[in-house]
């Protein structure tokens, strides 16, 4: 309970003592081009100026002070900006800036805004692409797979087994009796010892 009461005696010596309060409002502004903007501050009293820097953290001694004329319009008492068709290039991040005291600053993103058929035609090429290299690698795969196949045949088919013996081929089988092989007993020659070719 004492922090609470602690906390309230300090507000209410800032707001005795005169202690400038700026609020900024919004933080984020997210737009596309050539659409227009309002950012507010609020000051207890005091002139209020506005700078513009390309990025939150840089030292806001280098800010750039935004000046009214054109699409960039300050109304009296100069507690609001407004920028109107809006471009890229005014991308930042905007501070209001009372007697040496800055606000909090409001980041100000600017996108281009596209063409949608452009975007679908280049969509739709891109997918047609993505499938013609597809079935392009199909192809190129099955032209391998065919060819590795008919080397496997070309190759089992040097080394092929033959489908039947041919170890009697040139030869005349005479069935004799009903037989397959000739009776080779017959033709023997008990009495003569030696070949007739000799």
């Amino acid at each position: 309970m004492s922090w609470l009461l602690a906390g309230c005696y300090g507000l209410v010596l800032m707001t005795i003592s005169g202690a400038l309060q700026i609020r900024q409002c919004p933080r984020f502004i997210g737009v596309g081009t050539r659409h227009q903007v309002r950012i507010h501050c609020s000051v207890s009293s005091g002139l209020v100026q506005w700078y513009r820097l390309n990025k939150y953290n840089e030292d806001r001694n280098k800010a750039e002070e935004v000046k009214a004329g054109g699409r960039i319009s300050v109304p009296s008492p100069g507690t609001q900006l407004f920028i109107s068709a809006l471009r890229v290039e005014d991308k930042g991040v905007y501070f209001c800036k009372v007697n040496d005291t800055w606000g909090s600053g409001t980041e100000l993103q600017v996108f281009r805004s596209g063409n949608r058929m452009k975007a679908q035609y280049r969509t739709n090429m891109k997918d047609g692409l993505i499938m013609f290299q597809a079935l392009l690698l199909a192809v190129c795969i099955a032209a391998l797979m065919l060819r590795k196949h008919k080397l496997q045949e070309n190759r089992d088919s040097l080394y092929e087994e033959p489908e039947t013996d041919h170890i009697y081929e040139g030869l005349a089988i005479e069935t004799c009796d009903g037989g397959l092989y000739e009776e080779l007993s017959v033709y023997t020659r008990p009495d003569e010892a030696e070949a007739p070719w000799k």
